[in-house]
């Protein structure tokens, strides 16, 4: 009887076959972008049902609050730091696992959990802009330590190169250079409007040439910086048309370096080429597949899968980049 209370039946899928409507461009333009589905709950991962569910009961569902950045590992791990909740979600679409990963209890704790980066080394470190520090936790979610206190004021969005770690710091209109360890290394820009300069930057993300890419969130525009961080380009203005900003945050680069802006007034994600120019753009306020509220974070996994923080409908929304050539 206890083998039969604790046997599984065999899950459906994390996401069905989408919907040939939510593709983007339309007809008759070549989609690029198509809607792969949502994550709102642990639920939503269709865990095998447990026959013993039948008895007891099945567990209650854990949501989100208030879902603001979102990564992945290079497994099949989805990250995202829950600010109002104060912890970062764990949705493991492989094992239909979930967990919520927090600092130990000896240690200092989350206020304010805004932006989440996997390092390759096998770290996670998650952005606390109110503890002004980055948490870093180890494969296995345990908290291993901070960087940055001391250095960061109000981090707010992280990019991770094979040597260093960039944070952009709204508060303080730069982008911080931390070695590995959590070392100071640099500071880029100050206050201004200038080329290098920052109002309140939220947001990072590098390209596979080592170009870094900055979400100028009051200056209305991202800007692109060379490996070496001199300036390269602005992408952008503030406006109410395609291609201009009215409040710009996540930023995210696809394996092509196409640069893709969420912007959070516009309920929208625009996709620039590497020049700066406009190619298309998907999303409108609402609550849909493809519809935002407030979205925020972005980052597009290995696979091209673009992952978007939906922060005020509560979830996660996923989409795939149809590469030239690639089958919807």
């Amino acid at each position: 009887m206890l083998l039969g209370l604790s046997s599984c039946a065999a899950p459906g899928p994390v996401f069905p076959p989408p919907d040939p409507r939510y593709r983007w461009p339309q007809p008759p333009d070549t989609p690029r972008v198509q809607f792969v589905g949502a994550i709102s709950t642990s639920a939503d991962l269709k865990p095998a049902k447990r026959l013993g569910e039948a008895i007891f009961g099945a567990s209650p569902a854990h949501g989100m609050l208030s879902p603001l950045g979102v990564c992945t590992d290079r497994g099949s791990r989805v990250f995202v730091a829950d600010s109002n909740a104060q912890v970062v979600h764990v949705f493991d679409l492989a094992s239909r696992g979930y967990a919520t990963w927090r600092p130990g209890p000896k240690q200092p704790k989350f206020s304010q959990p805004v932006a989440v980066a996997w390092d390759p080394t096998g770290r996670l470190l998650v952005a606390d802009s109110v503890e002004g520090v980055l948490f870093a936790f180890d494969r296995k979610g345990a908290c291993i330590g901070v960087l940055g206190r001391g250095v960061l004021q109000r981090p707010s969005g992280i990019a991770v190169a094979p040597d260093r770690v960039l944070v952009a710091d709204a508060a303080a209109h730069q982008v911080v250079v931390l070695s590995s360890r959590g070392d100071l290394v640099s500071r880029l820009g100050s206050r201004g409007t200038a080329p290098g300069e920052f109002n309140f930057p939220t947001n990072l993300a590098l390209d596979s040439t080592g170009r870094l890419y900055v979400a100028d969130t009051l200056n209305f525009r991202v800007q692109v910086f060379d490996a070496a961080l001199r300036p390269i380009r602005q992408i952008g203005r503030k406006g109410d048309m395609p291609g201009t900003f009215s409040q710009p945050k996540g930023v995210a680069l696809d394996a092509d370096n196409h640069l893709y802006v969420v912007d959070a007034n516009f309920e929208a994600v625009q996709v620039f080429d590497d020049t700066g120019q406009l190619l298309m753009t998907f999303g409108r306020e609402g609550h849909g597949p493809g519809e935002f509220w407030l979205p925020s974070g972005i980052h597009v996994d290995p696979a091209g899968r673009v992952w978007v923080a939906d922060s005020y409908n509560k979830r996660v929304q996923a989409f795939q980049y149809l590469r030239e050539g690639q089958t919807p």
